[in-house]
């Protein structure tokens, strides 16, 4: 099981990236993948109003561990 420690911004502020906590850095999509499988604790994937897959947090109360509020990765 992974959890995800850092993030990459686009020039639009959208997640594009993100670190594990194995320090593997993987894809949006393989993200994606990989929390639909399970392999990615706290969070859940959701679907925005255009469609598109994204990673969200599961809420637990803090805000430090929010994916927007994690590290960015250079």
């Amino acid at each position: 099981m992974y959890r995800i420690t850092g993030v990459k911004h686009d020039k639009k502020g959208e997640i594009i990236a993100y670190r594990l906590d194995n320090g593997q850095i993987i894809s949006k999509e393989e993200g994606i993948r990989l929390a639909s499988e399970g392999q990615i604790e706290g969070v859940r994937v959701g679907t925005s109003k255009k469609g598109e897959k994204y990673l969200r947090s599961l809420p637990d109360g803090k805000d430090e561990n929010n994916l927007d509020n994690l590290p960015e990765i250079q």
